[in-house]
């Protein structure tokens, strides 16, 4: 049995692949877990070595520095963000103002439902250089979401392309720095109150 599975290249079920994807996940997720800990250390590549349960060696198997595993963990929350405000959109009736609410909506949700995300985006990653490219390029593309399911919505009343792009692009940041400002303390709201006044911003200005 023994030599069967090392002949296949399998062990314990999983290939060398599906290993190396599991390991990559845990060290994506414990570099989530340290980077979003309330009032803790500056994350370090030994302290997510330490949180996934891994050696330095398998660290090195996935990325080649710390950044690299921040990244990833800034493209895995923009995943889910883009993910449940399309599904949000698809799935709600009605017209322009309520898909919208409802896209904001899973947005805040995402940010709010797991503390260590909201401190992440918009208070923990700010404050790294090495990641204002990444964190930038991430923007832009939600921007051209924003403005893609604007023409979507509006039809001829959206605003026109260029337009469109310099509009989404003062939307995200704005909506960045409301969140930034809620989380930080800095404003008393609740999160359905953080999706009406963007839900506001958005139908104030996203068509002609």
């Amino acid at each position: 049995m023994r030599a069967m599975a090392v002949k296949s290249g399998r062990y314990r079920g999983m290939t060398a692949q599906e290993r190396a994807a599991a390991r990559r996940a845990q060290l994506v997720e414990a570099a989530l877990e340290v980077w979003g800990r309330e009032g803790g250390p500056r994350i370090t590549m030994t302290l997510v070595c330490n949180e996934a349960g891994l050696t330095e060696r398998y660290f090195y198997e996935s990325f080649s520095r710390l950044e690299e595993v921040l990244i990833a963990v800034l493209e895995q929350i923009g995943d889910r963000i883009r993910t449940d405000g399309l599904r949000a959109i698809e799935e709600t009736e009605g017209g322009p103002t309520e898909r919208v609410r409802a896209a904001l909506a899973a947005f805040v949700h995402v940010m709010t439902d797991d503390p260590r995300v909201g401190r992440v985006v918009t208070l923990e990653a700010p404050s790294w250089p090495e990641l204002r490219g990444p964190r930038n390029a991430m923007t832009r593309a939600f921007a051209a979401i924003v403005a893609d399911e604007g023409r979507l919505l509006y039809g001829e009343e959206a605003l026109p392309e260029r337009d469109a792009v310099l509009q989404s692009l003062m939307f995200i940041g704005g909506v960045e720095e409301l969140m930034t400002a809620w989380l930080d303390g800095t404003i008393d709201a609740t999160p359905a109150e953080i999706v009406e006044a963007a839900t506001l911003m958005f139908t104030r200005t996203g068509h002609r």
